[in-house]
């Protein structure tokens, strides 16, 4: 085996406080090596030492060689490497520039980028800004990226983060194409069906050290990717609260209006919890962003409480953005690096509620307690905390506005099981407690069966299928529903 890249010895502190503490890690050519561990157990700053980057004030001791080459790079979010201003395809041509070559050409090698990394229509893609993108399609052109620079190395965090189960499979054949091309990949995962599929050495992480480490077949041997659960029972049908009717979306692009839903009508009654499944590019994103006054071009109504919501986040008054608000997939991108996260989390209810400053504080401290998230954590950098608890922060501060509705985009994409249930358990805890209505967007269809009392399947931007969860998930009769349920099942066995 080639050694392509390693790590010895690395040790990584903040403010004397170590998050990873004596890590030795080998990247050979053509083979996968994961690492695996909860949220905050010092992946991502073990796999970031591969491209020499470090969190801000890190003291950094130990040894990391990589090869003269680069080094790609798959993030967990992926809008955060892409620049919002561009095209995708501005952004791909200037990667196949520097490989020569004339305009035809660097054109063929792009799009043979985007068909490797699972993009079912290039062309489409390339005129495209990053934000007209699904998370799903996201990943998939970062990872093209990474082809396209030649890199020797591929460090992949969390890369089927945020995708339907059919998208899945595909990203976990590329990544077995680029071992075989001689590639090295380092994947950071919590998803044991796709290490277990792919790897083949796992080492395993918590509190910043190694505690295990070995073929993948015996590491994991034992641990078993988690089950689907039976779906819930739905509510007693309540008064509708948020609601879109006959919602036509469009993304502006080079070549006029690209419709991406058409002609929607979702419901959500009072303490329901409504999930919007599909694969990546069906449109749930964007039928999100359109409920919460973050993409305003469409057509239809989105009502709440029976009164027309402005389209536009800015138009909307203090108590209407109180009234619905959206928890993002990236959680690192919602947030402030320079402030502590206590103090953006009380902001909100000061801003949206005129709450007293002291007052808020109390309430935030109270309400991240409820997602496991002490003081000592609540008054760090979001720099200092991990993905999951980030996100566990980020409901929180939507819950500081006290909404009727929260809309909830892909929040339990790559966290680790116990982060997964901490956050589901206090979201239908909060649905009993409080009535609060929940728009689930998520592929994940385990979490939407133990929190979903109604399912609606977007495909290629209309609604397939929707009703009952139990009904959609014990019998479904689409067959984009039943694919999805197939293809869950499969990876799950």
């Amino acid at each position: 085996m080639t050694l392509v890249a390693h790590v010895r010895d690395l040790r990584v502190e903040i403010d004397g406080r170590a998050i990873v503490d004596g890590v030795s890690l080998a990247a050979h050519a053509g083979r996968i090596t994961a690492l695996i561990g909860p949220s905050g157990s010092g992946k991502t700053t073990t796999g970031l030492a591969l491209l020499g980057e470090y969190p801000a004030g890190a003291v950094v001791d130990g040894e990391v060689h990589t090869p003269a080459g680069p080094v790609g790079y798959i993030p967990q979010h992926p809008a955060s490497v892409l620049n919002p201003a561009r095209r995708v395809g501005a952004l791909l041509a200037d990667i196949a520039a520097r490989h020569g070559g004339n305009r035809r050409e660097r054109r063929h090698r792009t799009e043979e980028a985007l068909r490797l990394a699972q993009i079912q229509d290039p062309a489409a893609v390339l005129r495209r800004f990053p934000h007209q993108l699904s998370g799903g399609q996201q990943q998939r052109v970062v990872l093209a990226q990474a082809l396209l620079l030649g890199a020797r190395v591929i460090v992949a965090d969390e890369p089927t983060t945020g995708q339907d189960v059919l998208t899945k499979q595909g990203m976990v054949a590329e990544l077995a194409v680029v071992a075989a091309q001689g590639i090295a990949v380092v994947l950071l995962s919590h998803d044991l069906g796709v290490v277990r599929e792919l790897a083949d050495e796992v080492v395993v992480m918590r509190d910043g050290r190694v505690v295990d480490r070995g073929p993948a077949s015996s590491v994991l041997d034992g641990r078993v990717p988690e089950q689907p659960s039976a779906a819930r029972a739905p509510r007693p049908p309540g008064q509708v609260r948020l609601e879109a009717r006959n919602l036509t979306a469009w993304h502006r692009t080079t070549r006029g209006a690209v419709e991406v839903l058409s002609d929607i009508g979702v419901p959500v009654a009072a303490g329901e919890c409504v999930a919007l499944v599909g694969r990546s590019g069906s449109g749930k994103t964007t039928l999100g962003r359109c409920l919460a006054g973050l993409h305003r071009a469409y057509e239809g109504t989105v009502l709440l409480g029976g009164t027309p919501l402005p389209r536009s986040l800015r138009s909307r008054s203090r108590p209407e953005l109180a009234a619905v608000q959206y928890v993002f997939q990236d959680a690192k991108a919602a947030f402030d690096e320079h402030r502590p996260v206590l103090d953006q989390v009380a902001r909100s209810a000061v801003r949206l509620r005129g709450a007293a400053p002291a007052h808020a504080r109390r309430t935030a401290l109270s309400t991240l307690g409820e997602f496991g998230l002490g003081e000592s954590l609540a008054r760090r950098r979001p720099g200092e905390l991990s993905g999951g608890e980030l996100q566990r922060a980020a409901v929180a501060r939507a819950l500081l506005a006290e909404p009727q509705v929260l809309i909830c985009d892909e929040i339990t994409s790559g966290l680790d099981p116990a982060t997964r249930a901490t956050i589901l358990d206090a979201l239908a805890r909060l649905r009993e407690r409080d009535e609060l209505s929940l728009v689930f967007i998520t592929h994940d269809l385990a979490a939407a069966a133990v929190l979903a009392d109604r399912i609606a399947v977007l495909d290629a931007g209309r609604i397939a299928e929707s009703g009952p969860a139990r009904r959609l998930l014990e019998t479904p009769q689409h067959p984009v529903t039943q694919g999805l349920l197939s293809a869950s099942l499969t990876q799950r066995a």
